[in-house]
Parts: structure tokens; C-alpha cells; sequence
């Protein structure tokens, strides 16, 4: 039997990336519209962790190389990354003093699990993004990631009260809560880069695109 030509291989890797970044396109404008549109909004609220599922489905399928390793990686994140949250909402020791709304779904001690799924997604989005990019230092790939979580996060916040996300006390966002967000980004990318996966495809970055665009539609109406 003849192996299987390099080229089918490759063909089917990209239809396969194509449905991911359309997926992903499309149930991010469905939810803009649904958040936009008066009396859907409490709808699209309740159908947000089904997203952030769907979204962690479709990038996970997309790795090239899905291993035990890998799945190690997934999980150190997503526990990292709801530990973090656990840790600022009972301490207000990291981003400051806020709690959680419904919008996230089910909670474990006041967080929602889902949260370590964000953190997951957003985390290998950049990553990717950056081991994409041009820049060969290491360090300047985790900063310049960090920024640019920082800046999707300024954008989110205005946003996730209104739509129940998370509340801040006094709906004052403190400045600490960016140094955190920078700092837990931070060490986040660089458990990314130490596991030196192979190029990936553009399916994660593609989503942090989207998440940029998304935010920001919400951001400047609700400015």
C-alpha cells in the first residue's frame, strides 16, 4: 500500500484550520449581535460557558501533536489559571477586590470553572501568536504577550459588569489589576515556551484576534 501523499496530508490540515477559524468567526458574531440586540442579552449570557467550550474544543483540535505532554500543559494551565482567580477573589490580594457574576457558569468556591478555560485559550492564543512572530528572544515574546493580554484585558473591563461577567467593588478597576494581569500572563507564556511545542497554525491566534475585535465593538458602545 502506498503512504499517503504529503499534499492530502497537507490539504486536509488546512480545510480542517479553515472550519476552525470559521467557527470561531462565526459564534463570536453571533454572540456580538445576540449581546448588542435588546432582550437577547440575557440569553447570549447563558449560553457563554458553552462557548468558552466550544472555543477550547476547536483550538485544542487544531494542535498539531496532541500528546500526553500537551495535555499536561492544558491542564497545569487551566488549574494555574483558575487557582489565580480563587486566590484574587478570596484574598484581593493580586487584582484587587471583585467577585463573580452568573455569566460564567457553574462556581467552584465563588469562581467559575470556566475561568480556568480563558485563561487556557488566551494564554495559548498569544503564545502561539508569539512563537509565530518574528521575535527570537524569548523574554521579549513573554512581554510583548503580556502587553498585549493587558490591552485585551482594558478593554474587557469596562464591558464585564454590564454582562455580569465579574463586578468590581466600588466599580472601581484598581491599577494593580493590569500588574497582575501583566505579571500571571507573564508566567503563563513562559510555561508556553518552555514546553517548545512545534509551529503551530493560526487557528490560536486568530481567536485572540477575534476576542480583540469583539471586545472592542462592546468596549466603544458602552464608552
Amino acid at each position: 500500500m502506498n503512504p499517503p501523499s504529503p499534499l492530502k496530508g497537507e490539504l486536509f490540515v488546512n480545510k480542517k484550520q479553515i472550519n476552525a477559524i470559521f467557527i470561531i468567526i462565526l459564534f463570536h458574531s453571533i454572540g456580538l449581535i445576540g449581546f448588542l440586540v435588546p432582550g437577547f442579552t440575557l440569553i447570549f449570557q447563558k449560553i457563554v460557558p458553552w462557548h468558552l467550550l466550544l472555543m477550547l474544543t476547536v483550538i485544542l483540535l487544531c494542535h498539531q501533536n496532541i500528546n500526553a505532554r500537551f495535555l499536561v500543559f492544558a491542564l497545569c494551565l487551566f488549574i494555574f489559571g483558575y487557582g489565580i482567580e480563587w486566590t484574587g477573589v478570596h484574598t484581593q490580594h493580586l487584582f484587587g477586590n471583585y467577585y463573580y457574576g452568573e455569566t460564567l457558569g457553574i462556581k467552584l468556591s465563588d469562581v467559575p470553572v470556566t475561568i480556568g478555560i480563558n485563561w487556557l485559550l488566551l494564554t495559548y492564543a498569544t503564545g502561539v501568536l508569539m512563537q509565530r512572530s518574528r521575535l527570537k528572544s524569548m523574554p521579549l515574546r513573554i512581554v510583548t504577550g503580556a502587553l498585549l493580554l493587558v490591552l485585551l484585558d482594558i478593554l474587557i473591563e469596562p464591558v464585564a459588569s454590564h454582562l455580569d461577567y465579574w463586578h468590581w467593588v466600588n466599580d472601581i478597576v484598581p491599577l494593580k489589576n493590569y500588574g497582575c494581569w501583566f505579571l500571571v500572563s507573564c508566567l503563563m507564556l513562559l510555561f508556553f515556551e518552555l514546553f517548545h511545542f512545534k509551529k503551530q497554525s493560526i487557528v490560536g491566534p486568530v481567536y485572540l484576534f477575534t476576542q480583540f475585535v469583539f471586545f472592542a465593538v462592546l468596549y466603544s458602545l458602552q464608552s
